[in-house]
C-alpha cells in the first residue's frame, strides 16, 4: 500500500511540475497615457518562454505609420503565474518629432476563462535619455493567434549596405513609381522595365532602421502598379512583391540586427 501511495504522489508530483501554463505568443491589449504621443496606443507583446526567461518584442502603435518597437526581457513564475517584461532597446520606430519615448515596466498575472486568456496588471516607465518618470497606469492584454502589427513586411539584416532593385512584376506596362527612404526620394517617377531600377541603402548599428515606401506615379495599362523588389544584403537575397495604387502606397521596413558570435567566427548554431 505504502508502495502505491509513493507512486501516486511521485506521478502527481510529475504532473504538477510538468504542467506550467505556456504563455508564449503574441498578447493585445490598449493603454492609455496621460499626455502622451498617441490618442490610442496598442500594445503587443511578442514573448517567448523558456523556463522562467521571457524574451520578445512590444509594439506601441496607433497605426502602421505611428509606432515604436522595443525589445523587452523578463521573468515568469509558473507557481504564482506572474510575469514582468521590461523594454529595453528601441530598434524601430515612426514617430511624429515632438513625441518622446517611453520605456516600460510591465508587472503582469496570467489569467484563463473558458477559452479567454488574459495578462492583466500594471505599468511603471521613464523616458528614454531623461531621468523623468512616465505617468504609470494599468492594462489587459488578451492573447492572440498572430500579430495584429503586420500589414508592413519586415526585413531584419546583418550587412552594413542593402541595394535594392525594383523591376515591373510581371507584363511591361508602362508602370512609374517614386522610392522613399524614411521619407526622403531617392529615385523619382522612374518607369519600371525588366531591367533594374536601382538604389543603395546604409543600415548598421548607427542606423539601424530603414523604412522603403514606394509610390504609384500612374498605374500603367494594368492596374494596379506591381514591382518585384529584389534586395541583395551581402551574400543574402530576398525576393518581395509590391503593389500600390493612387491611393497606398507600399512600404517595406529593414532592421538591422548585429550578427551572432557563430557568424562572426563565421561559424553557424543550431
Amino acid at each position: 500500500m505504502k508502495k502505491h501511495l509513493a507512486i501516486l504522489l511521485f506521478l502527481c508530483a510529475i504532473f504538477i511540475n510538468g504542467y506550467t501554463q505556456d504563455i508564449s505568443g503574441f498578447w493585445k491589449g490598449t493603454l492609455t497615457m496621460t499626455g502622451g504621443c498617441f490618442p490610442i496606443n496598442h500594445i503587443e507583446l511578442q514573448l517567448t518562454i523558456s523556463g522562467t526567461s521571457v524574451t520578445g518584442d512590444c509594439y506601441q502603435y496607433m497605426d502602421i505609420n505611428n509606432y515604436i518597437k522595443k525589445r523587452c526581457r523578463g521573468t515568469y513564475d509558473p507557481n504564482t503565474k506572474k510575469i514582468t517584461v521590461q523594454e529595453e532597446i528601441v530598434t524601430t520606430y515612426k514617430i511624429p518629432q515632438h513625441c518622446v519615448i517611453c520605456i516600460k515596466n510591465f508587472v503582469l498575472t496570467y489569467s484563463k476563462e473558458g477559452n479567454v486568456e488574459t495578462l492583466d496588471g500594471g505599468w511603471t516607465g521613464r523616458i528614454l535619455d531623461s531621468p523623468s518618470d512616465c505617468l504609470p497606469g494599468t492594462i489587459v492584454l488578451s492573447r492572440i493567434k498572430e500579430s495584429a502589427f503586420t500589414s508592413i513586411p519586415e526585413v531584419k539584416v546583418d550587412t552594413g549596405t542593402l541595394r535594392l532593385d525594383f523591376y515591373d512584376n510581371g507584363q511591361v506596362d508602362g508602370d512609374s513609381i517614386t522610392v522613399l527612404v524614411n521619407g526622403k526620394v531617392v529615385l523619382s517617377h522612374q518607369r519600371l522595365t525588366g531591367q533594374p531600377i536601382t538604389t543603395y541603402v546604409r543600415i548598421d548599428i548607427d542606423n539601424p532602421f530603414q523604412e522603403i515606401e514606394m509610390i504609384a506615379e500612374n498605374l500603367g495599362s494594368i492596374p494596379p502598379n506591381t514591382a518585384l523588389l529584389i534586395i541583395t544584403a551581402g551574400e543574402k537575397r530576398y525576393r518581395l512583391f509590391l503593389s500600390s495604387t493612387e491611393a497606398k502606397s507600399a512600404v517595406v521596413r529593414f532592421v538591422y540586427e548585429p550578427p551572432t558570435v557563430g557568424q562572426l567566427n563565421g561559424t553557424t548554431s543550431q
